[in-house]
């Protein structure tokens, strides 16, 4: 058994003013009664803010491009508010007739380059509009989280929400730039709204070198909760790629205490092209009896959107 790669789909053409650069966090659910595959993703303007949109393709052939919309989901945040400086969507689910559109707000910060919080956007016609549930985030600092939060797999599991969330842990000077370290925690609700955060870590940092670990992707399967997730080290990520991002994979019988066995994923950077020096942000999803895996490849969503299918021996 293994991922075979089926590779590049993806970027933006940058011609239009919030998608000059980046498809960065692939978002993926079905779409058009299981015929389609919607495809989110984060773009950048010229001012480097994030904005949200999408792409669908064929459910069973990823590669076949059907429809790709022409403009941002959601605006940018009032000024002063948590996402005035960027919108990037996390992860999308359906409930009676309702489709959650939690995202990653992003502000600008003077001690540190900026912060994050997630907040919650709502659409009642299947997806073409989406508003705001509130101008301010659902996840905030607390005082036993002061730090940000980010990207977010969120699960209608037995009557419970369950999310499984970036946490930064702190932040850190690191060859003259301050960087953030940030691990995998869980939370649950009981609407999709409020959330208890009670602390508790799923996937946490295998050891010292190890700086970030971020975007879970879960599904429960034969009663087996598995998890895939990207990780890289604290340092020295952004421009070696022994150091960046690779995709990891975790298990658990109750989806609260995790094992991690990266070894198992099977998924590798390619010798050259567009994911030659890192595989981050993977969401995995069950399509037309195939089971794919989105990621993005180098620069943190910079080179665009691949996939590989899971392939039995």
């Amino acid at each position: 058994m293994a991922w075979i790669k089926k590779g590049w789909i993806f970027a933006p053409d940058g011609r239009q003013w919030w998608n000059r650069s980046h498809a960065q966090l692939p978002v993926v659910e079905h779409t058009d009664g299981g015929e389609r595959l919607r495809v989110y993703y984060s773009s950048r303007d010229d001012k480097g803010r994030s904005h949200t949109s999408y792409f669908e393709t064929a459910a069973d052939n990823p590669s076949e491009i059907l429809f790709v919309r022409d403009e941002p989901l959601l605006p940018l945040g009032e000024p002063g508010t948590f996402d005035d400086c960027g919108v990037m969507g996390t992860w999308a689910l359906d409930v009676d007739g309702v489709k959650y559109l939690y995202y990653i707000g992003w502000t600008v910060r003077n001690t540190v380059p900026y912060h994050n919080s997630i907040g919650l956007a709502l659409s009642e016609d299947g997806g073409r509009s989406f508003r705001k549930y509130a101008s301010g985030p659902l996840f905030s600092p607390t005082p036993e989280e002061p730090y940000f939060t980010g990207t977010a797999c969120v699960i209608l599991d037995d009557g419970v929400w369950k999310n499984w969330y970036l946490s930064c842990t702190h932040w850190a000077p690191i060859k003259g730039r301050m960087e953030p370290f940030y691990h995998i925690k869980y939370a649950e609700s009981d609407d999709g709204v409020h959330w208890r955060r009670e602390g508790r870590v799923a996937i946490d940092f295998k050891n010292a070198e190890e700086g970030g670990i971020v975007k879970a992707s879960v599904i429960r399967e034969n009663r087996v909760y598995k998890m895939w997730y990207a990780f890289r080290n604290g340092a020295d990520y952004r421009d070696n790629p022994a150091n960046s991002y690779r995709i990891g994979y975790a298990e658990s019988d109750d989806g609260l205490d995790w094992r991690r066995l990266d070894e198992r994923v099977g998924l590798d950077v390619s010798e050259n092209g567009w994911d030659a020096h890192m595989l981050a942000y993977p969401h995995v999803i069950d399509s037309a009896g195939q089971r794919y895996l989105f990621y993005n490849g180098n620069g943190f969503g910079r080179s665009g959107i691949g996939y590989a299918q899971w392939v039995d021996d």
